[in-house]
């Protein structure tokens, strides 16, 4: 006959399973299909200047089957109305992802944009432990599906008239203003290169000054930050993280798969080098591999952040809406 110290943990036991069924089922089949827009707005420009609609995408990580992403991202671009698109990268999450992201961005044609690579947007996801990632920053595959980066690429500039700014520096018409940006390729994989940015970047800036200046990486390692920051970014977007993809309520992120601090791993903060503190706005992104099909007090998001006049206040906290 059962204890009445069985009993109870048996209770106990049955509850906690009961808990994570439920937390598995939410985060699986409900809250990953929860997009949410984060809204900010940023006093950067110089007095007088129009504001400028930035909308920061990242992480979709497309699939072909993946209909409901695709329908919401393409809505943005008349719900929204945005001036830029900056795109932090990770589009592709499937060998035929391409077509899935054609129907997501193609809305988006003629709005200038700029982008930078992740590594999957040059080869495919494949099953890991996701338990790994508690031990520090995700190991590099030596052997992966390849992706055709090149068509990728193709659509991003000559269809959709984006600026590749993997490892290099531009200038863009943005609602008629100069708007001046470089970024890097995906740090997490070692493919950025920082030393290649300073002249070309000092060189384009020698006449004229633009309204802003934005850094643009995918994967917000220290060394990248601080050197945007240094190069004189007015703000600086990434990627990569996925919020932690699974965060504790009350405590945030778990992981951040870099050197970020875990308290900047989703979201609008700053990051402060030598003299300069600038803006970091990190995306938790708008999808997950299709190996690891979850998230959890992380809604997949898209930024909506709009650029003003300067102001003697600090640029607000933002918030997030559905």
């Amino acid at each position: 006959m059962p204890t009445s110290a069985s009993r109870t943990a048996l209770t106990a036991l049955t509850a906690v399973g009961a808990v994570g069924a439920g937390a598995a089922i939410w985060g699986i089949g409900i809250e990953r299909y929860l997009f949410a827009i984060r809204v900010h707005e940023l006093p950067l420009l110089p007095p007088g200047a129009a504001p400028i609609r930035v909308l920061h995408l990242s992480d979709a990580h497309m699939a072909p089957w993946q209909h409901r992403k695709q329908r919401w991202i393409a809505s943005l671009a008349s719900s929204l109305e945005p001036h830029l698109v900056v795109n932090t990268g990770d589009n592709l999450g499937h060998t035929d992802g391409l077509r899935g992201l054609r129907r997501a961005f193609d809305p988006l044609r003629g709005i200038p944009g700029v982008f930078v690579h992740g590594s999957n947007d040059h080869a495919a996801p494949s099953p890991r432990n996701p338990l790994r990632y508690f031990t520090g920053p995700s190991k590099i595959k030596t052997i992966a599906e390849p992706l055709d980066t090149r068509a990728l690429d193709s659509y991003l500039t000559d269809e959709l008239g984006w600026l590749d700014l993997n490892n290099q520096v531009g200038s863009l018409d943005v609602a008629g203003a100069r708007v001046d940006a470089f970024g890097v390729s995906d740090a997490h994989r070692r493919w950025d290169r920082l030393d290649a940015l300073a002249d070309p970047l000092a060189d384009l800036q020698e006449d004229e000054d633009p309204v802003v200046t934005l850094g643009v990486t995918h994967a917000p390692y220290r060394r990248v930050l601080d050197t945007f920051t240094d190069l004189g970014a007015d703000m600086i977007f990434a990627g990569h993280t996925h919020g932690g993809q699974v965060r504790v309520p009350g405590f945030g992120a778990l992981v951040a798969n870099c050197d970020l601090p875990l308290r900047q791993a989703r979201g609008l903060s700053t990051w402060s080098h030598r003299a300069r503190t600038v803006p970091l706005n990190v995306s938790a992104g708008l999808g997950q591999s299709i190996y690891a099909p979850v998230r959890f007090a992380c809604r997949p998001e898209a930024s909506l952040i709009t650029l003003v006049p300067r102001d003697p206040d600090a640029f607000g906290a933002g918030s997030a809406i559905g």
